[in-house]
């Protein structure tokens, strides 16, 4: 039976490790379950011997000298997002396989950014503060619709797909910037593709760039200054892709509505007039933060792990070496 060395501590195991996927590793491996100590060095005493290693959030970087005699893990699989910190891309090029569960953890922030849109398009914060004010009705105020809008999504990472996907029943016309997306895939995603400017000219606007040099202040004051007016823009990847302090003052002002999962730089600081603003949702870096998808990162990737074992299979954990450059 094959090794598993589980490089996470006990906590963050309950976290990520569902009791089914507990009792599949079980089935499967000589699982050694690490302790308290995830120091680099305790991490490397784990992985010594095993064929897969998973970790996670507070996982260590992987000295690449895990490696350097031949007979390190042969795969990663990584109950999180990035694996960028994790380890170096050299360890790709001498045959480790590498999983993330990056693409489930797509899904529960395709679900923020739906839930933010739905929200700010009601009006919801508006109408929640004017009644704890006292008030009722607001016959200046009326909320609209998704259905049928146009839907600009900047990158087609896998938390764009996500949400495309949770989109397609509202019948939106979905237009998508992406340099590396070809006209060819977009049609098999059900959207089409846009230059930067036009994807920006959308009533509702999405941002999905993974943080490499390209992407940093790729929606300048300019484009957000050309953004149309009352539309709902939403940055849950990364707060350098946008001028932040340009989309927040048309938002004070009143033109725009905003919700921000990320900023730059994090934890964010701003001032009363920002917080009290009912047009602005702020949450804290929580967007692929939920209960059921943190439990079943671990499940997610094992089971791609074994898929990939026992039959050559690459299934949407895979970490592709020829994207790394362009992963988040």
């Amino acid at each position: 039976m094959s090794k598993l060395a589980v490089a996470m501590t006990p906590e963050r195991a309950d976290d990520v490790c569902s009791p089914e996927t507990r009792e599949l590793l079980d089935q499967r491996f000589e699982v050694s379950w690490a302790g308290a100590d995830v120091s680099p060095e305790a991490v490397a005493e784990l992985a010594a011997g095993s064929e897969v290693v998973l970790t996670s959030w507070g996982t260590p970087h992987l000295d690449k000298a895990i490696w350097a005699d031949g007979t390190g893990p042969k795969v990663v699989a990584h109950a999180a997002g990035s694996v960028k910190k994790l380890i170096d891309p050299v360890i790709l090029e001498q045959g480790v396989s590498v999983f993330s569960a990056g693409t489930r953890i797509a899904w529960s922030v395709g679900e923020y950014c739906l839930a933010s849109m739905l929200t700010l398009a009601r009006r919801l914060p508006q109408f929640d503060q004017a009644l704890r004010q006292g008030g009722w009705k607001q016959p200046h105020l009326r909320g609209g619709e998704l259905a049928g809008q146009k839907v600009g999504i900047l990158g087609a990472s896998s938390t764009a797909r996500a949400l495309i996907t949770l989109l397609k029943p509202f019948g939106c016309d979905v237009l998508v910037y992406d340099p590396y997306l070809s006209d060819e895939r977009a049609t098999g995603l059900g959207v089409r593709t846009a230059s930067l400017e036009e994807t920006l000219q959308a009533s509702f606007v999405s941002i999905h760039v993974p943080n490499v040099p390209e992407t940093k202040g790729l929606v300048t004051r300019k484009l957000i200054e050309q953004l149309p007016d009352q539309a709902v823009v939403i940055n849950s990847s990364r707060g350098p892709a946008i001028d932040q302090q340009a989309l927040l003052d048309h938002v004070l002002d009143g033109r725009l509505y905003a919700a921000l999962d990320v900023y730059d730089p994090e934890p964010p600081t701003f001032d009363t007039k920002t917080l009290a603003a009912t047009n602005l949702l702020l949450t804290p870096h929580i967007a692929g933060d939920t209960v059921e998808g943190h439990l079943a990162l671990a499940g997610y990737v094992i089971a791609d792990v074994l898929r990939w074992l026992d039959d050559g299979i690459r299934g949407p954990s895979f970490v592709d070496p020829a994207t790394w450059s362009i992963a988040a």
